[in-house]
């Protein structure tokens, strides 16, 4: 996409630090840091340790007049000025994209920031095609964003960064929820467009060895603290590359590995039967019309294997995980009860009861926030365990384990809606599994469930999930993580065309 040059910003930190509102500690502290103009900062750190909090800080989203509330200290600036003062040559693609989508259009969800920029009308629908183009969009301007999965988001929010065209671009993960071709398609692109621009990148990514060849500069931070290595990726790396993966850095070929129980496989536990889903109706005179998603699903799940759906964005993986989970009503077709969960309820998962159908399927969304139900952490975890009646000694005493394996138990008093993207996908996991290994679900059904995940936490929820694996439980996942791919799955299906394949477990093309 041919861009004209834009001058990039120079980023200032001095003594700088973050404390979000009602938090006891600090997101970050005592951040030295300058960069230059067209620089391209890869920037690292464990889970939790203010990446993400840095990003929104510099696209001015925190601060006095900031949508972040909190606590500041030192000096931030962009081109010398405050972050909050220079929003409109700053492209920002966070973490989730369901917080960057803000119209019902696709076409006009990437014109609205040039919209505001000012942009003169004959621009912006060249600018608009160029970027949906640009991130390989599947769609038309007028399809509607509610309709898109979560990886078909993420390209809409990067088309909406990149039709912006600005001096300081900030990517927060942005190829965390793309399949590999649409990964490598967004890498491609950022490296025709960087070429081709002055403008400054600062980005955050999981998977360091697919970017690195990127950027000039690796930046890496301590949790509530400051810079610890900065400096050429060769030199970081060859220099602290063992110490920065013992502390749960994503570093080229220091890879974690994690040792599950063996899979001991068992009996069916759920079996879909001619499942046929269709995007939802759309009303409005343009709206698109409903699409076939999944046609003629025949599928069965089975306790002690872990299931991996993988495929294209928007095949319908998270689809038939919801399908699967008794949380979506299939068009035609049905999802229904496999050998001891047919003595619970004989019927079609999506009639059980409420209550009955979270004691025996334990859910993870796509996106976390959405099945959070109270204000601290600890009461999250503690929410399932009362409902099932377990005793308040067993609870403390499970719910504590897994605060401690998930390192969330610095966070235990914390909302769940202010922490970080990794934190609340390991929260997430750890409610479905709240109930304790003796009352865990029959059936785990988890979107993406090592999303945004540090080394040491994401060989931690792999074993977790391998103890209940080897525990009889059946676990499906929708992913793009090839590493989980490796390490825990038996059984791959693959969904694309509408249709499922069911294939070896260790193909890479995920």
């Amino acid at each position: 996409m041919a861009v004209p040059n834009a001058r990039g910003a120079r980023v200032e930190l001095s003594g700088w630090g973050w404390k979000h509102a009602g938090r006891a500690t600090h997101a970050l502290r005592g951040v030295d840091l300058v960069i230059e103009p067209g620089e391209r900062v890869l920037l690292l750190g464990a889970s939790g340790a203010g990446k993400s909090t840095l990003l929104h800080s510099l696209a001015g989203l925190t601060g006095a007049s900031g949508a972040i509330s909190g606590d500041e200290e030192g000096v931030l600036r962009v081109d010398g000025r405050p972050a909050s003062r220079g929003r409109g040559g700053v492209g920002l693609v966070s973490q989730d994209p369901e917080t960057q989508v803000v119209m019902a259009r696709a076409g006009d969800d990437v014109a609205f920031g040039p919209e505001n920029l000012g942009v003169p009308r004959e621009e912006i629908r060249p600018r608009v095609e160029n970027a949906l183009d640009a991130v390989g969009f599947p769609y038309g301007l007028g399809h509607p964003t509610g309709a898109l999965s979560g990886g078909e988001k993420q390209r809409l929010v990067v088309a909406g960064a990149l039709a912006m065209r600005p001096r300081l671009l900030l990517l927060d993960e942005p190829t965390a929820n793309l399949d590999p071709a649409g990964a490598a398609l967004v890498r491609d692109l950022l490296t025709r467009l960087l070429s081709e621009t002055e403008a400054t990148l600062v980005l955050v990514e999981h998977r360091v060895a697919d970017v690195v060849d990127l950027v000039d500069r690796v930046v890496v931070l301590a949790p509530g603290g400051g810079v610890i290595a900065d400096g050429p990726p060769t030199a970081v790396f060859s220099t602290h590359g063992r110490a920065l993966a013992d502390q749960g850095v994503w570093v080229p070929g220091e890879e974690p590995e994690p040792d599950p129980a063996p899979a001991p496989g068992g009996s069916p536990r759920l079996a879909a039967e001619g499942v046929v889903a269709r995007t939802p109706f759309s009303p409005g005179v343009r709206a698109a019309e409903p699409r076939v998603v999944l046609e003629d699903v025949d599928l069965v799940v089975s306790a002690g294997e872990a299931t991996a759906l993988t495929g294209p964005n928007g095949a319908g993986k998270s689809t038939l995980l919801m399908l699967l989970a008794g949380l979506a009503k299939p068009h035609r077709g049905r999802v229904v009860p496999r050998g001891p969960l047919v003595a619970t309820d004989r019927r079609p998962l999506v009639r059980w009861p409420a209550r009955r159908l979270a004691r025996h399927v334990g859910t993870v969304f796509q996106h976390a926030e959405d099945q959070f139900v109270t204000s601290t952490v600890r009461d999250e975890l503690r929410f399932a365990p009362h409902r099932a009646g377990l005793g308040a000694a067993e609870t403390d005493a499970w719910v504590g384990e897994l605060m401690e394996r998930l390192r969330l138990n610095t966070l235990a008093d914390v909302h769940p809606y202010t922490l970080s993207g990794g934190e609340k996908r390991r929260l997430s996991v750890a409610t479905a599994l709240s109930s304790g290994p003796a009352h865990a679900p029959d059936v785990l059904a988890l979107d993406e469930p090592t999303f945004g995940q540090d080394t040491r936490t994401w060989s931690e929820l792999v074993e977790l999930l391998g103890d209940l694996r080897a525990q009889g439980r059946a676990v499906t996942m929708a992913t793009h993580d090839r590493l989980l791919l490796r390490h825990l799955t038996d059984v791959r299906v693959h969904v694309a065309d509408g249709r499922v394949l069911t294939a070896s477990p260790h193909k890479e093309d995920v």
